[in-house]
């Protein structure tokens, strides 16, 4: 099978053949129809994942066929059409049966733990736990793009921000996962500020349904602009980026007993962010994290993909080849483009 494969963290990125992968008793092999290029894979080909072993393959959104199985298999046959969350829970650990695979403690992620999706195959374990059967009217390209950023916000905003309909949202960095909130926020009926320094990003956020907009670059107090156009600050807030600016500003610019949700990763220059503590306990702040979603929390979103309220699909920028993806996953750092690059000629 064509895979895209690196040798060395920060270099070239081939495509090669290899062999295609067998499936272990617990799990599938896929054939990817498409699979999206995200920050995420940046990280992974940067360095800045501990987990990932070279020689590597990338790729952790993703929507396929089965077309292998192990013998332990009962849920999923060969010709389901099939995507996956990009956190595999192993379904027996103490997470896992409490419903939050998305912390598994033996968690597997594909372009991260194993060989990703950046190729014609590729492998999901415990297919039982962790496949989610796409419904037809839903196609491989919008499913692609579930796997890691929609999820991740959905989750955020839903789950973990609780957000209700009416309240203000502040959305920092207005890539694949700030634009996924923003469309769920207003889908949910909320108030959404959209804050980046790209002024096509957030030109594509005002499209998606962002009811008003910060140019980062140009507005030297970002915290004082949100909390006067939230008469006192925001209900809900999410660092979608990841760095200690956006975080430090997603954090302040709460209204009292507001919540602040950290999706974006840090790199290691932030993993250590100083934090407005003082202002966290005077004004009874939440800080979460939010990493990922349960497959058996897709069918709600699904249902509202399907109902038309989500349309994911409008954020994709452009389908592109698997070459071409592996020399775009090297360029994700150059804020050049907003929307998201899908791979689906392979």
């Amino acid at each position: 099978m064509k895979a895209a494969i690196y040798d060395t963290f920060q270099g070239a990125i081939r495509v090669e053949d290899v062999d295609v992968p067998e499936p272990k008793p617990h799990g599938v092999v896929i054939r990817v129809r498409a699979t999206g290029i995200c920050r995420s894979d940046w990280h992974g080909w940067m360095g800045h994942d501990p987990d990932i072993r070279l020689p590597h393959v990338p790729g952790h959104e993703l929507a396929g066929e089965i077309v292998d199985i192990g013998n332990e298999v009962s849920d999923f046959k060969p010709g389901n059409r099939v995507t996956v969350p990009f956190v595999c829970g192993c379904g027996t650990c103490r997470e896992c049966r409490s419903g939050n695979q998305q912390v598994c403690d033996h968690q597997s992620q594909p372009g991260f733990t194993h060989w990703g999706s950046f190729a014609e195959y590729v492998t999901i374990n415990y297919a039982d736990t962790n496949l989610v059967q796409l419904p037809d009217e839903i196609s491989f390209k919008t499913a692609a793009i579930l796997g890691c950023r929609f999820i991740t916000s959905y989750r955020a905003v839903v789950d973990q921000g609780q957000l209700q309909e009416g309240q203000y949202i502040a959305i920092h960095g207005c890539g694949g996962v700030g634009l996924s909130a923003i469309m769920i926020a207003h889908a949910i009926g909320a108030q959404i500020i959209a804050i980046d320094i790209n002024k096509t990003a957030l030109a594509l956020a005002q499209e998606l349904g962002a009811t008003m907009t910060i140019d980062a670059s140009q507005q030297t107090d970002v915290v004082a602009t949100v909390k006067d156009l939230t008469d006192g600050g925001a209900h809900l807030s999410i660092d979608a980026l990841g760095s200690a600016q956006t975080c430090y500003n997603s954090i302040s610019n709460l209204r009292k007993r507001g919540r602040h949700i950290q999706v974006g990763l840090m790199t290691v220059d932030h993993e250590h962010t100083p934090l407005p503590i003082a202002q966290v306990i005077a004004e009874e702040l939440e800080i979460i994290g939010s990493h990922g979603m349960q497959a058996h929390r897709y069918p709600e979103m699904l249902e509202l993909i399907l109902s038309g309220r989500l349309q994911p699909e409008q954020l994709i920028k452009q389908t592109i080849s698997l070459e071409e993806g592996a020399l775009a996953l090297t360029q994700m750092d150059t804020f050049t483009t907003s929307g998201v690059l899908v791979i689906d000629t392979f």
